[in-house]
């Protein structure tokens, strides 16, 4: 599979969270999603510089990353949606997602489930995407 070939089945099923997905198909699309957050988050920084506003004694400092928000938004469901499809091919339900939501230990728990092979054959959510 290449990036091309990854990208185009992501957004083709953009928010189809059921079946499987190969390893080689996430790990494209998040290479994409890496790399034109990086780009995007170049621009708007060339575009809007960085600001600060005060809120009472607190002084933040924030970027106004008007098009890396608009991309985080429209790639939102895909990358979740992938991410499923993922955990499905190793024999996993979506609800495993929300081991994220316990800090450190859910993160790496999910990224060693992501790159485990999935499972030979079909399972539970259909059939092998390698077959």
């Amino acid at each position: 599979m290449t990036l091309i070939d990854s990208i185009s089945i992501c957004f083709s099923k953009y928010i189809t969270f059921s079946g499987r997905a190969r390893q080689s198909e996430f790990w494209w699309f998040m290479l994409f999603i890496g790399i034109s957050s990086a780009v995007l988050n170049s621009v708007d920084y060339a575009i809007f510089g960085r600001g600060a506003f005060m809120m009472g004694e607190m002084n933040f400092s924030y970027n106004l990353g008007i098009s890396s928000d608009i991309f985080t938004l429209a790639t939102f469901l895909p990358i979740w949606a992938d991410q499923v499809r993922l955990l499905h091919d190793i024999g996993k339900t979506g609800w495993w997602l929300l081991l994220a939501l316990i800090p450190l230990i859910g993160t790496i728990i999910l990224f060693f489930w992501m790159i485990r092979k999935g499972t030979d054959g079909s399972n539970a959510y259909g059939a092998n995407q390698l077959a």
